[in-house]
């Protein structure tokens, strides 16, 4: 029997997997979470085996939990079921240890020969999620060079906030780590965006690391 955690802010698509999950007499629904912070309380207290998360969701969204299963004393297979397939979303999930990742509009069939894959421990990704690892990946080694003359053009003040940016604080984490005040942060972080050709944190978090400032 393969305990699984259902995690999305959407009851009725928790409705729906826990149908898909019935029909199986080899799975087990132990539990059921709306929020990221409600979904670590019940994996710490029901320890599931597997757990089906969604990204986007109140109060702390799947990649944030993934980050702080990464120290958890009870760390479950993770299935990433989610509508968006975007690349900032696939890599950072499978960066962060996540074990599968499935789009919801997958066939139950495959929704549950994945949750068996993964609680084996072997990694799942539906073809629309492979193709676009593969396009990110092909894509980050052609942007790679070019990252590096942009790494190498900026201030040592802008270096010090791209690699703390990349590490995942706030603004005024990092105004507080450097002593600058937060519009000085805003300021620095508008001007590297611009270097890096970016327009979120995510995107920017990821061509720092393609720059090699992390190294």
């Amino acid at each position: 029997m393969i305990t699984v955690l259902l995690v999305d802010d959407d009851p009725m698509v928790r409705t729906g997997l826990r149908m898909i999950l019935a029909a199986d007499s080899e799975l087990r629904v132990v539990g059921e979470a709306a929020d990221g912070a409600e979904a670590l309380r019940l994996i710490g207290e029901l320890r599931p085996e597997v757990v089906l998360l969604d990204i986007r969701m109140p109060v702390l969204d799947g990649l944030g939990v993934l980050e702080r299963l990464a120290t958890a004393s009870h760390r479950p297979r993770v299935l990433v079921l989610t509508t968006f397939n975007t690349d900032d979303y696939v890599l950072r999930a499978l960066r962060q240890q996540a074990q599968g990742f499935l789009l919801k509009d997958a066939d139950p069939a495959d929704l549950l020969a994945a949750i068996r894959a993964v609680q084996r421990g072997e990694p799942v990704l539906s073809p629309a999620v492979t193709s676009t690892v593969i396009a990110a990946a092909t894509a980050s080694e052609q942007a790679a060079p070019a990252l590096r003359e942009v790494a190498d053009s900026l201030t040592e003040r802008e270096r010090e906030i791209a690699v703390l940016l990349a590490q995942g604080p706030t603004n005024a984490q990092i105004g507080t780590r450097l002593h600058l005040s937060l519009a000085t942060v805003k300021a620095h972080l508008t001007r590297l965006f611009v270097k890096l050709g970016t327009d979120n944190r995510v995107s920017a978090a990821m061509a720092i690391r393609d720059a090699g400032l992390l190294d």
